[in-house]
Formats: structure tokens, C-alpha cells, sequence
């Protein structure tokens, strides 16, 4: 169960574990208000079903009965919850059945949320999935009911078949993308995925261009990701941000792109600065399976995937001066990114599936 099927890691991850459980000859239920990833889902053997359930608001709690029901019909072993509102909902309805036939019940905590009764939600599964140490370390220090046994570590995953060394975009990509951005073509690109928030970092990317270029190292920054209708406001301090720098034809906001991949493969570095830290940032790992180089602010997921494949990425937080240097000297004497295989696609589907037999295999409390 999570709200809904656009787009983000939470939903990349109800795919993929979706995908894993038809591969192994399960039934596969997705309940969520929809979007455009249904299609996929459905295409890869699972079945959706259409409520809504992610709406922040007490009628939503009206379809605590009807899910009682849907649960007892469809003979659910395994109710996994990936969000909190949905969460209320399919916790209070599993509650609310008989112990020695409800559903095995199993919560992913997928960042660190505010720390209330709304929140705490996410700490009642049987299981309760931590997408990092980070998020294990922050469950802990703030839920002391939560007995640490519960908690099970699950990084997320690449699929080293679409993120490899060795992919190359497709010629025809290639001409329409240098067709849309020629001066890209023979530059060197740096590359900051992420939504426009004033956290993630945009600002200390736009700076970082400025101080590379004032150096005279001749780069492109691209700032790829989406941006709310309630953050406008903030691209257009980003615009006019990079006007006052003199960045026009430096940094290009792209807005949401479905190429990301295509895009980090065709760059000469990727970087992370959230000020914030992730729960876990999936980008740096994607990007450094395509063989890319990141630089990321060592704090978080992001910290923890950069120390364990590639430290020669990590920045303090918030150091933009340290930032700059590290950048300068990966792209005067790249350091190649070795092969690493703690963060894969299938460990995760494999460890998630492995969780779930073993909740199953437990006698009831």
C-alpha cells in the first residue's frame, strides 16, 4: 500500500519488488490511487487496485472496514505498508482481525520523518525495513519502544543490467539530446539530479560552477529534476541566481526528465548536496554502476554508499570550498570507479522476499 504510482523511489521500489514476487510464481496486489507507473505494474504481471488512500485527512479512515474486508477476500499473507497515511489505514484494519489469520505485517521506513504519533505508525510492523543504516540509527534514537530486533536493514538496489559500465546511450538519444543542448557536445558536464527544493542543493551546485569556471576550467552544470507547483517560486530565485552569476549559458534547469540515466552516463561527474541527509540517494549509486564519478556531501545514505565504493567522493557537508577542490581534482586526474556489489537490484528483491518467508515462519504473537 503507498499513495500513489508517479514517480520517486518509493514507488521504484513497490515495482521492483512487485516484479520479484511474480518471478517467483506469487501473487502480487498493489493498492494506491494510481498514476502513470500502473501500466508497468500491471504489464509486469501484478494486479492494482485503485483506492485512495495516501489523502491526508480523517475521512480517508473511512476505508478502514472496506480494507478489512478486501484483506479477508483476498487471502493477503503479507500486508506491506510504505507510507504513512496508507499505513494508518491498513495498520487499523489489520488490527482490527483475528490474530491467527490476519496478515503478516511488515512497515519500510523510507526517510526520516517527523517524530510524532502520525509518524510512529511506520515503527508497528512485525518487520520494519530500514532503507539504511541512517534510517535504522534515526528509528532508534527516536522510538525507544521499538524493539531493534524488528528492524531490518534493506539497502536499496541497481540493477547492474540497466546501470552498467558499459551502457552507452542510443545514437538516436544522442542526436536529439545534443540537438536540444549543442553545447553540451563537446563539454564538460556536471550534472546535480535532483528536485527543485531549497535542500537539495541547487544553490551550492550553482556556486560550484562558478568557482570552477572562475578557475578556468571550462564546464556545464545541468540541474535535472522536476519542480512543484509550490516551488516555482524557487526556480526563479535559481534563474535569477544564475543571472547574477553570469551562468546563463552555463547551467541548464532541464525540469523532470524520464532520461536520467541517458543523462548521468553522458556526464563526466554527478553530484549529491542535499544539506540534508538522505535516507538513502539512489542517483549515487545508479550513477557510479554506470561508471560516473560522484561527489556528495558524506552525510546519510549518500554518505554511506559513497565510504563503502567510492570515498574519494566524500565532502563535508556543506563545505563548498572543500567541494570545489574535490571536484577540480577528479576532473584534472579522474579516479575510475571500481565495481561494487553490495548495492544490487537483486540483493534487495533477495533480502525483502527472504524477510517475508521468514515473518511467515514465525509463530504468531
Amino acid at each position: 500500500m503507498l499513495p500513489a504510482l508517479h514517480a520517486g523511489g518509493v514507488e521504484r521500489g513497490t515495482l521492483e519488488i512487485a516484479r520479484s514476487l511474480v518471478a517467483q510464481g506469487h501473487r502480487s496486489l498493489v493498492m494506491s490511487a494510481g498514476g502513470r507507473m500502473v501500466e508497468q505494474l500491471e504489464n509486469e504481471g501484478s494486479r492494482h487496485f485503485t483506492w485512495a488512500i495516501g489523502k491526508k485527512s480523517l475521512f480517508t479512515l473511512r476505508q478502514v472496514g472496506p480494507l478489512r474486508r478486501f484483506l479477508q477476500e483476498q487471502r493477503v499473507d503479507i500486508l506491506h505498508l510504505r507510507s504513512r497515511m496508507p499505513a494508518w489505514v491498513g495498520y487499523l484494519a489489520w488490527r482490527g482481525m483475528p490474530a491467527a489469520t490476519r496478515p503478516r505485517l511488515v512497515t519500510t521506513v523510507h526517510g526520516p520523518y517527523s517524530i510524532n504519533r502520525y509518524s510512529a505508525v511506520m515503527t508497528r510492523g512485525e518487520r520494519v525495513i530500514a532503507v539504511s543504516d541512517t534510517i535504522r540509527e534515526y528509528l532508534l534514537a527516536n522510538y525507544a519502544q521499538l524493539d531493534p530486533a524488528r528492524i531490518h536493514v534493506v539497502h536499496r538496489g541497481v540493477d547492474p543490467h540497466e546501470f552498467s559500465p558499459r551502457f552507452r546511450p542510443a545514437d538516436a538519444w544522442r542526436l536529439r539530446w545534443y540537438k536540444q543542448y549543442p553545447r553540451l557536445e563537446q563539454a564538460r558536464v556536471l550534472t546535480l539530479p535532483a528536485r527543485l527544493t531549497r535542500w537539495k542543493g541547487q544553490v551550492d551546485f550553482i556556486e560550484l560552477i562558478a568557482s570552477l569556471r572562475a578557475s578556468g576550467l571550462l564546464v556545464h552544470g545541468l540541474i535535472v529534476g522536476d519542480t512543484a507547483a509550490s516551488k516555482r517560486h524557487y526556480r526563479a530565485e535559481l534563474e535569477q541566481r544564475i543571472r547574477d552569476r553570469g551562468l546563463e549559458d552555463a547551467i541548464i534547469l532541464t525540469g523532470h526528465r524520464s532520461d536520467l540515466r541517458e543523462i548521468m552516463a553522458s556526464s563526466d561527474l554527478v553530484l549529491s548536496l542535499s544539506r540534508e541527509p538522505e535516507a538513502f540517494g539512489r542517483t549515487v549509486p545508479e550513477a557510479l554502476a554506470l561508471g560516473i564519478p560522484v561527489v556528495g556531501y558524506a552525510h546519510g545514505g549518500v554518505g554511506e554508499v559513497l565510504r563503502a565504493w567510492y570515498p574519494q567522493g566524500q565532502v563535508l557537508p556543506g563545505d563548498t570550498d572543500a567541494l570545489s577542490h574535490r571536484v577540480r581534482e577528479l576532473l584534472l586526474e579522474p579516479r575510475p570507479v571500481p565495481p561494487q556489489t553490495d548495492f544490487t537490484l537483486a540483493a534487495m528483491q533477495a533480502s525483502t522476499l527472504e524477510l517475508y518467508r521468514e515473518l511467515l515462519a514465525e509463530p504468531r504473537s
